[in-house]
């Protein structure tokens, strides 16, 4: 699939409700302002219709010396096929480029398979982290999630490689 990492765009959010409920819709929107101010970056990798198929952030704020990367999510119907791979790289460049050299995320303990991607990409556990957020049910109904994250990380510094 040939695709493209650009900004995401208020007008994008129309075609983005794979991605959760219309609170969550709310809530990327209020990021989309907050990345006018640089706080943050909010990606998005798309088909070749330029319409996206995986979004993600990277927050600048939460640790200044970090990116933090989070609300990461692909299209339920393409995942397994390298596209939040692309994301992640992708937003890896984008924290170097602010002359940063560390990524975190927080994934959910349940969410083995986000957990295997973030191993293989390089992320390293090094702490657990009780989470909270609103969601929304199917029937409208906002209710406050309890979990338990693994925070993880991952040095973006480029060491020589050394020959022998």
């Amino acid at each position: 699939m040939d695709l493209s990492v650009r900004d995401l765009r208020q007008e994008d959010l129309r075609w983005c409700s794979w991605s959760g409920t219309a609170l969550h819709l709310w809530r990327v929107a209020g990021e989309l302002e907050r990345a006018r101010t640089d706080a943050v970056d909010y990606l998005a990798v798309c088909s070749p219709a330029d319409l996206p198929v995986a979004i993600g952030g990277v927050d600048y704020e939460v640790n200044p010396a970090t990116g933090t990367l989070w609300q990461l999510v692909v299209h339920p119907a393409l995942r397994s096929r390298g596209i939040g791979t692309l994301l992640i790289r992708t937003a890896e460049q984008h924290i170097v480029a602010k002359g940063l050299c560390r990524a975190e995320l927080g994934v959910e303990e349940s969410n083995t398979r986000a957990r295997a991607l973030y191993e293989r990409l390089g992320y390293l556990s090094y702490d657990r982290k009780p989470g909270v957020r609103e969601v929304e049910e199917p029937t409208g109904l906002i209710r406050r999630y309890e979990t338990v994250c693994t925070v993880m990380w991952k040095s973006l510094v480029i060491r020589p490689r050394e020959d022998n």
